[in-house]
């Protein structure tokens, strides 16, 4: 039995699934609102993982080793990681706004690893010597489970930014007092006409109502994802620098990719402390971590394409 070809038929499996899986939450999003499409994408995505899983472990018993040990790999444990976060998140939320935002990114990600990349990139290869650690799944895991988490949190603050229109709402929690107070703020000039009479005026309320509702549940949603993915990048990158010592000699050296984790650790930092001291709401975090969102992936892909640094088996020629 050749196992290469059955992994590579899991991972062309697994990218079909999430071009299917992409147009339909968004006809469904959009168009169809249809409860039985909702549950057949959610079911998808749950198969979508299970193909990814297999093809990992496939790789895993084939080479002795946990298959993160090259770009191809991570590319493919990243997926993964992130449909993993999205069957979490849809099962504690009936909108198919989650799945609509990290379908996407879960696609780009399989259609780079499996078109952009050349056929030796995606080889099997031992390990370098610097891998040969149990660090490797310590530090490489947490990694791109907080890579995952912390980019699904800053698609819904870029999400947040997009419905809103780049306003500066400022979500202050749901007390309804506030809420009234942005329905007249946001009632005036360009609705006057909209208002003439009291049923538009009801109809005008509900609308904004309801989208001052979504919006706030997507600025806590962020909010309690980027919560949850820094501690992972935090604990990811103490592990990184352990690693590193052991490896290298140095807790601490510099390095592009530990230059740009620093970065982003940076980033998120200020972002949830300006939440924690209830400084900025709304508009301002969001921007924040919409600029976290190209951060991480210059920390975890742009670096890459530079050729220079420790971490070299991770380089793009």
């Amino acid at each position: 039995m050749n196992w290469n070809i059955i992994e590579n038929n899991l991972n062309n499996l697994a990218f079909g699934l999430l071009l299917i899986n992409f147009l339909c939450y968004w006809i469904n999003l959009i168009i169809l609102k249809n409860k039985f499409l909702k549950n057949t994408t959610q079911l998808s995505t749950i198969i979508i993982n299970f193909f990814l899983s297999f093809s990992l472990l496939i790789r895993w018993v084939q080479n002795n080793y946990f298959p993160l040990s090259n770009l191809y790999e991570s590319l493919i444990f990243l997926t993964w990681c992130i449909t993993f976060i999205q069957i979490i998140l849809d099962k504690k939320s009936n909108s198919q706004l989650i799945g609509a935002i990290t379908i996407p990114i879960s696609l780009f990600i399989m259609a780079f690893a499996s078109i952009s990349l050349p056929k030796n990139m995606k080889l099997a290869a031992p390990l370098v010597p610097a891998l040969k650690s149990n660090w490797l799944i310590m530090h490489v895991t947490i990694m791109m489970m907080s890579y995952a988490t912390l980019m699904i949190g800053s698609l819904l603050s870029i999400l947040f930014l997009v419905i809103s229109n780049g306003k500066n709402i400022n979500i202050q929690g749901s007390s309804d007092t506030y809420k009234n107070k942005l329905l007249l703020k946001y009632s005036s000039n360009s609705s006057k006409n909209f208002l003439n009479q009291k049923t538009s005026l009801d109809n005008f309320n509900t609308y904004r109502y309801n989208r001052i509702n979504l919006l706030e549940s997507i600025d806590n949603l962020s909010y309690r994802i980027i919560g949850f993915g820094f501690p992972l990048l935090t604990i990811g990158i103490i592990a990184g620098a352990v690693w590193a010592n052991e490896a290298w000699g140095s807790y601490w050296s510099w390095d592009p990719k530990e230059t740009w984790a620093l970065i982003t650790w940076l980033i998120f930092a200020i972002y949830l402390h300006s939440r924690l001291n209830q400084s900025w709401r709304g508009k301002k975090p969001a921007i924040l971590a919409s600029i976290g969102f190209i951060i991480v992936w210059i920390c975890y892909l742009g670096v890459n394409f530079l050729g220079k640094g420790l971490h070299s088996y991770g380089w793009v020629a």
